[in-house]
């Protein structure tokens, strides 16, 4: 295993649709196992079925634009614990400090993300801030070397991204969308080419639908 501090910090987001596709959660988990062999990783949870369910009962019941978006954040949280579950060494972290704890110990972080952006509560409270732009906002505060969103589906870059993630992703970042089916492929890409172009996508095809908090 490299070093620690020889590792680049990779944010991965790992979309909550994932949950809905046989065979995607468990190959997704692995591949960030994998990728943390090398690097020093910290997943970012999508809102799944989670946020489905806040999203239907604003569309029911109705929600205030504050309410809607605190409680999709916190579906977040709740993706998080499933992830932990699922990846090899992860480690459950809430708040910024517990990241640097988690990754010294050699661990994936998987983030929690409400009680940070409750703090720090750096986005539009809309459905079109989803957890893509929560994990640009998480990468920009670490300084990650590398952003990947790993989505159910693969098509054009400015599609496959909320609508505020371009006015949250830091200058200069590099960024990277893939499907689940390539991030072997897309992994060691990310490892291997540490200047690679922001805002490139892995490869083309159909998108499909996300959910809310993803």
């Amino acid at each position: 295993m490299i070093a620690s501090e020889a590792r680049p910090l990779v944010v991965v987001k790992l979309g909550g649709g994932l949950s809905a596709i046989p065979g995607a959660l468990e190959t997704a988990s692995a591949g960030v196992s994998e990728l943390a062999r090398r690097s020093r990783v910290v997943v970012v949870p999508g809102g799944g079925p989670f946020a489905d369910a806040v999203r239907e009962f604003d569309r029911r019941i109705g929600l205030s634009d504050d309410a809607a978006h605190w409680m999709a954040i916190l579906a977040m949280d709740q993706y998080a614990h499933v992830l932990a579950e699922r990846i090899e060494r992860a480690a459950l972290v809430e708040e910024p400090g517990g990241i640097g704890a988690a990754l010294e110990a050699g661990r994936v972080a998987v983030l929690a993300p409400y009680r940070w952006m409750r703090s720090a509560d750096v986005l539009p409270h809309t459905w079109q801030a989803t957890g893509d732009s929560v994990a640009a906002f998480v990468a920009g505060a670490l300084d990650a070397a590398h952003l990947v969103l790993v989505k159910p589906g693969e098509g054009p870059a400015e599609k496959m991204v909320d609508r505020c993630f371009a006015e949250v992703v830091p200058a200069g970042l590099p960024w990277t969308i893939t499907g689940w089916q390539r991030l072997g492929e897309c992994f060691g890409s990310v490892v291997v080419q540490s200047d690679h172009q922001a805002g490139q996508r892995q490869d083309g095809g159909d998108p499909e639908p996300e959910h809310p908090a993803d």
